[in-house]
């Protein structure tokens, strides 16, 4: 009975592991909300909606599609993430850091292509939260994160160099190198408007918030110079800004049509690296939003239900149209600044966007491009993190090469690789650091117990004269379990009776780590030297079963304790 009671606890327990870890804040905030709740979201709602107006334009433009496609991209994406999210004050919407990639992607595969790479990011953020990565993805080494940024924030600088001098230069290159040479090459062509327009708005966005933290910069930035420049056209006509409208055109009033796209195994193939990058960028880019919003807000965020969240928002947007989605920092806190506490904030935010979408339009063809460049210019300053960068060249010069790795990998090739090759250097990094700290002890003759606890009391074993002792410390993965072969290679000369193989700290084994234990046993079998495992942890004796390793060595020979292994050994040795 009691062993039945245990097995259904134990079912349950995987069970409830195993599930669906999907809870949108959204839902357990409403069950406890009232009026002064509301007013506070309201506020903070309508503030961050125009904060984010200009951004969402700025991005759209900046990432190759229209500023259309930017507002649609944060009406419907901002309230995705809210409505399914796992933070209860993240807004959601296009953001500087998927410039460059979407631009890319634009570039080499089309407006279509990008909708497919963003459906499939949004399918893998999903399976992400899903399968429990949630946490996973907040391990990856902070100079990594800080080394994208940065190359992104560089990369976005350099794309608006053109309309910040009004150098009126079409087919700008993608790569770096090219287009600042293109740059070099036209800097006799400079526009003194579009220059003087770009440094009124600059230093109006700059001194902003110098008079109040509260006020958006960037809108008023835009508003004001939008109506100097209008007024100086109209009075000088040699004055001349170009402007959204001059760009693209009347824009539409209209929510676009819902429409879908081709998806085939070939067109999955080609896109699959792009759409790999989308995700890992939006998961870093969002759980490191949550991440900074808890602990100003003092709330938990649920890292699963986040992603799926952002995963769903990302499905959904390219049916209308839009570019990638994720969590965005600086106006998450402006959200947190001015009250809002729940998704029902974010939700207001893009309701405020979408009554502007509809109304306010035809005055948007007015923004000259000089002024959406100055906005961009001070969003790739705060996305670089020179602080941040000036930090680390004070860490160990590991860390100082892979942020240099990271970043130039950023600016000079392309995000893809950088994502890759940092992922690949979080994986090296980690295996390293786990590796250096994993030790292999050998002890011999006497053996104490509390060694390497917290015990205080002492019990020393008499260890037989033919038995030898080593003690793994820490994981056996594939890392640790080539250190291990390597010391196991070099004692095979010395042909003890019995080796002790203690594994108390061993907190998993994985499957090299089980070859080489299989290999090591055999092959002592074959010497005719018996192997005793002693402090075998639940999980990893359940992966040595699986393996069958304790037929192979004698489950008599898996000790819970090494006591009760050293007594074993000492009777076997005397026995030779």
């Amino acid at each position: 009975m009691s062993f039945n009671s245990h097995a259904t606890a134990e079912i349950a327990k995987n069970m409830a592991r195993n599930a669906v870890d999907f809870h949108p804040k959204l839902f357990k905030t409403l069950r406890n909300y009232n009026g002064e709740r509301f007013k506070a979201d309201l506020v903070a709602g309508i503030v961050v909606g125009i904060v984010a107006l200009p951004l969402a334009i700025a991005f759209g433009i900046a990432s190759g599609v229209s500023p259309t496609i930017g507002l649609i991209t944060a009406i419907i994406g901002g309230f995705m993430v809210s409505f399914f999210g796992g933070n209860s004050v993240q807004i959601g919407g296009p953001t500087g850091a998927f410039i460059v990639i979407v631009y890319n992607i634009i570039a080499q595969f089309g407006l279509e292509g990008l909708a497919i790479a963003t459906f499939m990011a949004g399918v893998i953020l999903v399976l992400l939260g899903i399968f429990h990565l949630g946490t996973v993805i907040k391990f990856i080494p902070y100079p990594i994160v800080v080394g994208f940024t940065a190359g992104i924030a560089l990369t976005i600088f350099s794309t608006q160099i053109n309309d910040f001098l009004g150098l009126g230069l079409r087919d700008i290159p993608g790569q770096f190198i090219p287009k600042w040479g293109l740059y070099l090459k036209s800097f006799g062509n400079i526009s003194l408007s579009a220059l003087a327009t770009s440094v009124v708005s600059l230093l109006i966005i700059v001194l902003t918030p110098k008079i109040s933290k509260r006020l958006p910069g960037a809108l008023i930035a835009i508003i004001a110079v939008t109506l100097l420049a209008w007024v100086m056209s109209q009075f000088c006509p040699w004055f001349y800004v170009e402007t959204i409208g001059d760009r693209f055109g009347s824009m539409p009033t209209d929510i676009p049509t819902p429409h879908g796209f081709v998806l085939n195994m070939a067109t999955i193939n080609l896109l699959l690296p792009s759409a790999f990058t989308i995700a890992v960028l939006g998961a870093i880019e969002s759980l490191l939003s949550a991440t900074v919003a808890d602990g100003v807000t003092g709330s938990h965020t649920n890292s699963n239900t986040e992603l799926i969240g952002q995963g769903i928002a990302n499905i959904t947007v390219p049916f209308f149209g839009g570019i990638p989605v994720t969590g965005a920092i600086a106006r998450t806190m402006t959200n947190i600044t001015n009250g809002g506490r729940t998704p029902v904030a974010g939700i207001v935010h893009a309701l405020v966007l979408l009554v502007i979408f509809l109304f306010a339009m035809p005055l948007i063809n007015y923004i000259p491009m000089a002024t959406l460049a100055a906005v961009l210019m001070v969003v790739a300053y705060n996305m670089s993190g020179w602080r941040t960068v000036v930090s680390i060249f004070h860490s160990p010069m590991s860390d100082i090469s892979v942020l240099a790795v990271t970043f130039f990998l950023t600016v000079i090739f392309d995000l893809t690789i950088a994502i890759e090759i940092g992922l690949l250097l979080a994986v090296v990094l980690f295996m390293r650091r786990v590796t250096e700290n994993t030790e292999i002890k050998v002890y011999s003759e006497q053996l104490d117990v509390a060694d390497g606890t917290d015990l205080s009391q002492h019990e020393v074993l008499n260890v037989a004269k033919g038995v030898s002792v080593y003690e793994i410390d820490g994981p056996f993965f594939f890392g640790v379990a080539t250190k291990f072969d390597e010391l196991m290679r070099s004692a095979m000369k010395d042909k003890p009776v019995v080796r002790i193989i203690r594994m108390r700290k061993v907190s998993f084994i994985d499957a090299t780590g089980l070859h080489n234990l299989e290999t090591l046993i055999k092959s002592s079998q074959k010497e005719g030297i018996h192997v005793v495992l002693s402090g075998v942890k639940e999980n990893v004796r359940h992966s040595l079963e699986n393996a069958g390793i304790d037929k192979l060595i004698g489950a008599d020979h898996i000790c819970a304790h090494i006591s009760k292994a050293v007594e074993l050994a000492n009777s076997i040795a005397e026995q030779k």
